[in-house]
């Protein structure tokens, strides 16, 4: 379905800007790679049998559709709207991750590249790059902060048990940012063999565009699954944004529905704004340049890149995709925050009331809906996207 939002803001497949924000501000080096990526994905994602490949990949190995669950008990305990979850934590894996992953292989097969590149913070997407590598017997290699690794050690051994090489980052914050960096590094020398399947809507065109389109098989799946279950669409989307590809991909099918549908994406608060140890860079951020494209980011008077803070791996970044900051300023989603500690109390809330363990990312917006539900009448309805499962961080909690 070609939605009203795509006819207003197609130039942006070409342009690889939507509005004033993306771009491609990287080294020299690296523009032929990023021209050749952005013809070959807008040649194979328009080509029907890559299309249908990628279809039975998403059904047969990463076990899509993923559910829609209304959680009947959560919602009794906030004795307000009512609460569906789409159930992401159900995909292969764990995580909205593989969504992307095995779309970027499939590309990089096509593209007769041989190595495989990736950054990771929570892990999720470097296990996803690992399975995905795998899979299409591509050699892998993922760069994670050393923080990062000390945090994720569940999703460092997955991720060498599938034959990946973990690469640990020391420099700087030792966290994705950082990772980032080292995976651009490496890029420049090695553009030739190598392709870099980075993992959210981040960074220079086309991923921005690219990634989004991979994960918006949530939003699609979403939409039918709730007009099925319910006859109408939700009153609230919440979803939790770090770089953003969850959030963006569940959000994608209802942006032309923002007049009944509020969106709601939900950042690291961290331990307080006012602490200045967060990751709420659409709420306190500001315009800059980082990692390859014009977005909001975490930045000093001087524009100098500050350090992100999370209790979760996967949201402590410094930046957000620029799709997500054309969304705020043309007003089509909400962005709020969530501290650490409220969303440790979801974590534990969702886990003792329905039996299922949530990431620390994806209870960030579970606490959003937590405020949330109890102020809206019960015929109103909150759809959650539950990006991933808790495994990875049931040991920092203990």
């Amino acid at each position: 379905m070609d939605s009203e939002y795509n006819k207003k803001d197609e130039d942006h497949r070409t342009s690889g800007y939507f509005g004033d924000f993306g771009g491609r501000f990287v080294p020299e080096i690296l523009i032929s790679a990023l021209k050749e990526l952005e013809g070959s994905y807008l040649k194979y994602s328009s080509d029907r049998d890559f299309r249908e490949n990628l279809s039975n990949y998403l059904r047969d190995y990463v076990g899509r559709p993923t559910p829609l669950y209304y959680a009947q008990r959560l919602t009794g305990e906030f004795k307000g709207a009512k609460i569906y979850l789409k159930r992401e934590d159900l995909c292969h894996l764990g995580a909205h991750k593989i969504n992307n992953t095995v779309g970027q292989c499939l590309l990089a097969r096509r593209m007769g590249k041989k190595n495989i590149i990736a950054e990771t913070g929570a892990g999720q997407h470097g296990v996803a790059t690992a399975a995905a590598a795998a899979l299409f017997n591509l050699k892998c290699r993922v760069f994670m902060g050393a923080k990062d690794i000390k945090r994720q050690a569940p999703n460092v051994y997955r991720m060498k048990l599938m034959g990946a090489e973990v690469v640990e980052v020391n420099s700087g914050s030792r966290t994705l940012k950082d990772a980032v960096n080292e995976a651009l590094r490496y890029w420049v020398s090695h553009v030739d063999d190598t392709y870099y399947l980075l993992g959210s809507v981040v960074g220079p065109h086309p991923y921005p565009l690219m990634v989004r389109d991979f994960q918006k098989i949530i939003g699609k799946e979403a939409r039918k699954q709730i007009l099925e279950d319910t006859g109408r669409l939700p009153d609230y989307i919440i979803a939790c944004v770090g770089g953003g590809s969850n959030s963006i991909g569940i959000f994608h099918s209802f942006l032309d529905d923002t007049d009944s549908v509020k969106l709601i994406g939900v950042e690291a608060g961290g331990k307080g704004i006012a602490s200045g140890k967060h990751g709420a860079t659409l709420g306190y951020g500001s315009r800059g340049v980082f990692h390859g494209a014009h977005s909001y980011v975490l930045q000093d008077k001087y524009g100098q890149i500050e350090e992100a803070y999370s209790i979760s791996a996967g949201l402590d970044y410094p930046g957000v995709g620029p799709e997500h900051s054309y969304l705020k300023e043309k007003g089509l989603a909400e962005y709020k925050y969530i501290e650490d500690s409220d969303a440790l109390d979801a974590f534990r809330m969702l886990s003792e009331l329905e039996g299922i363990i949530p990431a620390y990312e994806s209870s960030h917006a579970l606490a959003y809906a937590a405020r949330l539900a109890p102020e809206l009448d019960s015929n109103k309805t909150i759809l959650i996207n539950l990006s991933g499962r808790g495994d990875k961080d049931i040991d920092n909690i203990g």
